[in-house]
C-alpha cells in the first residue's frame, strides 16, 4: 500500500511506520529551518566548543535533551492534554524562561572572577581574556527548556501525530523520533559550526578566546532578546501575531514572525557579528597560546 509522506499537512489515522517516518522527517526539516528553539543555542554552544567534537557534543546535548523533553509531551498529548500545550502563554513563557536561561549561561562565560561592563554588543572584562569553558550540562538545560516551546511542528506532533499511536504505552513515540530527527542535524550543524572554528587560522588559544567571547555575547544578548519577546507576548499576546506569509509551503519558512525575528537577531546580528569583531581583534591584537 502506498502512502504518499505529507510533512506539510499530515493526517491522522495513519498506520503506525508512517506515522514515526513523519515524525522523523519532520525532525529533520525542524532542524533544518530557521527555528529559534534550536539554532541560537546549537550556534552558540557549537561556536563556544572551537572544534568538530565539541560542536557535535554540543549539539548532541542540546538535541538529545529535547528528545527526552518531545517523547515527555508526545506522551502527554496522546493523554488528550495537547489543547493545554497550545495555550499561546506557554510559548511566551518558555521564551522567557529559555532567555533567562541563555542571558545566565552567557554571564557565567564572561565572568571569570571579574567584574564585568557592558558596552554595546560586547561584555568588556580585558578585551579577550580567557573566559570560562561551557559545560556540557548547560547545553542540555537549555534543549529540555527549550523543547516545551509551541509552533506549527509541535502542532502537527501533539495533535496529529501523537493521538495516532494505538496505545498509551507508544504515545511517546513520535517526539522521540522528531527529537531525533533534530538531533541528526543539529549534532552535524553543530559539528560544522565547530570545525568552522578551527579554521580561521590563528593559534589554539586566539580561536579560544574568539569562541568563548562570541558565545558569551550571543547568549547574553539573545537571551535578553527572548526575554522581551516573552515578557511582549505575555503583555500583548495580539502583537505576536505579526507574521509575513511568503509562498513557501515549509514550516517555520511559510510565516515568518516572531520565532524569525529571534533567530536572525541572536544568530546573524548578535553571533556573526560578535564573531566579525572578536577576527578583527585577533588579526590586530594576536595572544599567546
Amino acid at each position: 500500500m502506498h502512502i504518499p509522506i505529507n510533512l506539510w499537512n499530515p493526517t491522522s489515522g495513519l498506520p503506525i511506520p508512517w506515522v514515526l517516518l513523519t515524525a522523523w522527517l519532520l525532525g529533520m526539516l525542524h532542524g533544518i529551518t530557521p527555528d529559534e528553539h534550536t539554532w541560537p543555542i546549537t550556534f552558540s554552544y557549537a561556536i563556544g566548543s572551537y572544534s568538530r567534537r565539541g560542536g557535535l557534543m554540543a549539539g548532541l546535548s542540546f538535541s538529545l535533551a529535547f528528545t527526552v523533553q518531545r517523547g515527555i509531551a508526545s506522551e502527554l498529548a496522546y493523554l488528550a492534554l495537547a489543547r493545554w500545550m497550545e495555550n499561546p502563554h506557554i510559548d511566551a513563557v518558555v521564551y522567557v524562561i529559555v532567555g533567562i536561561a541563555m542571558a545566565a549561561a552567557g554571564f557565567y562565560i564572561r565572568t571569570r572572577g571579574a567584574v564585568i561592563h557592558l558596552h554595546g554588543l560586547e561584555t568588556h572584562r580585558h578585551d579577550y581574556d580567557e573566559l570560562r569553558e561551557i559545560p556540557p550540562q548547560l547545553a542540555m538545560v537549555h534543549g529540555f527548556l527549550a523543547g516545551w516551546g509551541f509552533g506549527s511542528f509541535a502542532l502537527i506532533l501533539y495533535t496529529v501525530l501523537a493521538p495516532s499511536m494505538h496505545s498509551a504505552w507508544w504515545g511517546w513515540a513520535p517526539g522521540v523520533m522528531f527529537g531525533l530527527g533534530t538531533t541528526l542535524v543539529q549534532a552535524l550543524a553543530g559539528m560544522l559550526f565547530g570545525h568552522w572554528m578551527t579554521r580561521l587560522g590563528f593559534s589554539a588559544g586566539t580561536i579560544r578566546r574568539i569562541a568563548q567571547s562570541t558565545a558569551g555575547t550571543t547568549l547574553w544578548w539573545g537571551g535578553w532578546a527572548f526575554v522581551t519577546a516573552g515578557t511582549v507576548s505575555l503583555i500583548r499576546p495580539a502583537w505576536t501575531s505579526w507574521a509575513i506569509v511568503t509562498p513557501l509551503k515549509i514550516h517555520n519558512l511559510h510565516t515568518l514572525g516572531i520565532g524569525f525575528v529571534l533567530v536572525t537577531f541572536t544568530v546573524l546580528i548578535v553571533g556573526f557579528g560578535s564573531l566579525w569583531r572578536a577576527v578583527k581583534w585577533a588579526k590586530h591584537r594576536p595572544v599567546r597560546s
